[in-house]
């Protein structure tokens, strides 16, 4: 027995997360151009996605709905997918990301570029890229005992400063519409791809899901990944929050609050590397085929 586990964990350590070629799907994802909800670069994103996952998962499943531009009161057509691992397996994890771009660069040091849509390179494609490669690796080597869901969200990144329900209108969706099965836990990725990443521990992470926080953490820097500081900061309404308010699952935000190029126009491939999204994928790979074998 305690030789298949180590054969296991020697297995588990053999896999290598592919950075350079999730960073082609941040660049792929511009190449789209900007993918706010209701452009043209939505609904390409939006197919895209869904032929990348179908190659490499056993199941994807959409759901659409209609939501009000808090901004413009507009009506919006809105998609999540929901895509699946190991379907069978009841012992599930989560991991999510929004694929959404803003449709103002309303942080942008230019104010003529107040109403220019950003391409959203880190805030954006980043996490999305994450997951894109870690699926292709699931589907590689597939999992034995746990099942892992990968929820891409719309709609998160629309709201306006001091109202925070404006803000994970894909992610509040989903968990209205939503009657399936639950995962232990949730973890959500949001950009990742800073040349210079720090992951610090976002304030509602570590109110509702402490020991999860520890577990990654803690994970991080047994791999070495010193970018995983033990500071506790400020929460934000990110997707995970509106997740585990929804489902009262545990939840949790691996985000770089330090990104110099949040909300402008400058937050373009150029400005983006690889390395972030080595650290965090290596993290997140090591904690699932873990779980797997245990």
């Amino acid at each position: 027995m305690i030789y298949i586990i180590l054969v296991n964990i020697l297995f588990c350590f053999s896999m290598e997360f592919n950075s350079d070629s999730a960073f082609k799907y941040i660049e792929r994802q511009c190449e789209i151009g900007p993918r706010y909800p209701g452009s043209l670069g939505h609904k390409k994103l939006i197919n895209y996605l869904n032929n990348h996952f179908s190659t490499y998962a056993d199941t994807v499943e959409i759901f659409n709905d209609t939501i009000l531009h808090p901004v413009t009161n507009e009506e919006i057509s809105i998609s999540n997918l929901l895509v699946r691992h190991n379907p069978s397996s009841e012992d599930r994890y989560l991991f999510m990301a929004h694929f959404d771009t803003r449709d103002r660069a309303d942080k942008d040091l230019n104010p003529k570029n107040f109403n220019t849509p950003i391409m959203g390179a880190n805030d954006g494609a980043s996490g999305v890229a994450l997951l894109m490669e870690l699926s292709k690796i699931i589907h590689s080597n597939p999992l034995k005992n746990i099942g892992i869901d990968i929820l891409l969200v719309d709609a998160e990144d629309m709201g306006t400063s001091g109202n925070p329900h404006e803000w994970g209108l894909g992610t509040q969706s989903f968990v209205k519409s939503y009657k399936g099965q639950l995962p232990k836990s949730a973890i959500c990725v949001d950009m990742i791809a800073d040349k210079n990443p720090i992951f610090k521990i976002e304030g509602f992470s570590y109110q509702y899901a402490k020991d999860l926080v520890y577990e990654i953490w803690n994970l991080a820097h047994e791999l070495g990944h010193k970018e995983f500081v033990w500071q506790l900061t400020h929460p934000i309404y990110d997707d995970h929050y509106f997740y585990y308010k929804g489902t009262n699952v545990p939840s949790i935000d691996i985000i770089d609050f330090d990104y110099p190029h949040w909300h402008t126009i400058d937050d373009t491939v150029e400005n983006c590397s690889p390395k972030g999204l080595k650290i965090v994928g290596s993290v997140l790979l090591e904690y699932i085929y873990r779980k797997d074998i245990r």
